[in-house]
């Protein structure tokens, strides 16, 4: 098994990938190796002035790009998409040299960047053309829809898919024609770096894309004071307060906010394949993923077996520190991350819970490690039950019938993610409409709706406001304009003509549209 650092990233590679962060007071964070805490980088932290002038240069460029037809902007899209693939591996490396996941899990998320692409190089010919609307007179007029960039967008962008989020929500603002300054998280901004080089390497305009780095505090308030719009993923408590800064500067926001997201296993499931997939649901990138399981309940008929399957299936998985394909989890983020996580377990064990199996830091295997978890006897009053954990920790819960199953699954603040488990996939389908979530996946966990770019993903309750993928993940970017034309002047009575008379005209005129259906 691979142990060391990967050769791509060497020294003189990741300071030229800093060297695109505007920092001009020489203060740095230190960007460390997560599996080993050694050093990476010094990455350069930029101030008000800083993000201010990496706004000007990116609307700067944007008055260029935004000039660009569509089908001009779009090949350049087209390469960038061929540039990802040909430097997917060293993007891979990226990801898990800065997140510390296992190799599957960086990999997969640098096939999320070239799926959008495609998808939006695709669709955006048809969602960004021109529409022409009937006007209030037939024949005599008419309006046509036209979409305008917004300017310069705001990507905040969270560490557990640094490259996933930094660079996939970039691209359909790119293709609307708009500028763009992402923020990725001081731990894991070397990969939307890198993204950012081979977008310029693709031809964009230089200056358009800028990556600025920082805590959220220091530099939140600065770019939405710049800001056309912000795309922000990440906590529901952050996110209230970009909400709020959005509202103050009178311009859009998309949030894509916390979960505590259920997994249902029906009575009529097939418990080997729920149990498969309950391990990555529960405990794929270490469970950090914004749509994983945290929940699961299991009809009382097949509770016993589930449960014991899912122990021995967890007790099962290879943990390590590895850049090859063995491991099946890798770290968590961070020490402050899993000290997180691990007082979610501590106050559950206090409170009451039992724990089936994990419950422990693994610091023989790296600072960051935390094993895979399972509760059982989880309540409400434990943070574990009620609080998003962020972390490779489930909880396992019965039910006797689906109203209750239903009941359970909806009783929570949140609503980003569900999973429903059984035999029959249309009463899967008819349990899913009831689930109060923006996104539910039948028979699978998360990928399927997360996958399906030409569908909105986003969140319902305090999950956040807005959606990324499908059309609407491209308009958000886009400012309707409404140009309309009159061909003569009808509006208003004619020469001698008395209001009245008009009136009765107009009267006239309406019963005959709605009867004729022009209007």
């Amino acid at each position: 098994m691979t142990t060391t650092r990967p050769a791509s990233l060497t020294p003189e590679f990741l300071d030229g990938l800093v060297q695109r962060v505007p920092g001009t007071t020489g203060n740095t964070w230190k960007l460390t190796e997560v599996y080993t805490g050694d050093l990476l980088v010094e990455l350069p932290q930029s101030s008000p002035s800083d993000i201010a002038g990496a706004f000007d240069a990116a609307r700067a460029a944007q008055q260029i790009w935004g000039s660009w037809s569509l089908r001009k902007r779009l090949k350049v899209l087209k390469k960038f998409h061929a540039l990802v693939l040909d430097n997917q591996y060293l993007i891979t490396d990226l990801i898990q040299a800065e997140s510390g996941k296992n190799r599957r899990m960086a990999f997969e998320e640098s096939c999320d960047v070239p799926m959008g692409t495609s998808h939006y190089i695709k669709r955006a010919p048809s969602v960004l053309k021109d529409r022409k609307h009937a006007g209030p007179v037939p024949v005599l007029s008419h309006s046509t829809e036209v979409r305008r960039p917004k300017g310069v967008v705001a990507i905040i962008a969270p560490w557990n898919f640094p490259f996933a989020t930094g660079i996939s929500d970039t691209i359909p603002a790119l293709i609307a024609g708009n500028g763009v300054v992402v923020k990725p998280d001081n731990k894991t901004a070397l990969s939307p770096l890198f993204g950012a080089r081979l977008l310029e390497q693709a031809g964009m305009p230089k200056g358009l894309v800028q990556v600025i780095c920082g805590e959220g505090p220091d530099v939140g308030g600065p770019m939405l004071e710049n800001a056309d719009y912000v795309m922000f993923t990440g906590s529901t408590a952050t996110g209230r307060i970009i909400g709020e800064l959005a509202g103050k500067h009178l311009i859009g926001a998309c949030l894509e906010l916390g979960g505590k997201n259920p997994m249902l296993v029906l009575e009529d499931a097939n418990v080997d394949e729920a149990v498969h997939a309950a391990l990555f649901g529960g405990f794929g990138n270490s469970g950090q993923i914004c749509m994983h399981i945290e929940r699961l309940y299991i009809h009382d008929s097949i509770y016993e077996e589930f449960r014991d399957k899912f122990v021995a299936a967890t007790e099962a998985m290879k943990i390590g520190a590895t850049y090859d394909f063995g491991p099946d989890i890798g770290s968590l983020v961070s020490v402050d991350h899993k000290d997180r996580v691990a007082s979610h377990v501590d106050d559950a064990r206090a409170k009451g819970a039992t724990v089936l199996t994990g419950g422990k830091a693994r610091p023989d295997l790296g600072p960051a490690f935390y094993e895979p978890t399972i509760l059982e006897g989880v309540t409400k009053d434990m943070l574990a039950g009620s609080t998003e954990t962020f972390g490779p920790v489930v909880g396992l819960y019965r039910f006797s019938s689906e109203d209750e199953a239903i009941a359970l699954a909806n009783d929570t603040d949140y609503g980003l993610n569900a999973s429903v488990w059984s035999a029959d996939t249309k009463h899967g389908l008819a349990v899913a409409r009831r689930i109060d979530s923006g996104n539910v996946n039948v028979n699978d966990i998360l990928a399927t709706a997360y996958a399906s770019k030409g569908s909105p993903s986003g969140g319902l309750k305090q999950s956040g406001v807005g959606a990324r993928h499908g059309d609407q993940g491209l308009l958000k970017y886009t400012d309707a304009q409404n140009i309309a034309l009159l061909k003569k002047q009808v509006m208003e009575p004619k020469a001698g003509q008395s209001y009245e008379a008009y009136a009765k005209q107009t009267q006239m005129s309406l019963k005959l549209m709605r009867k004729t259906r022009l209007r």
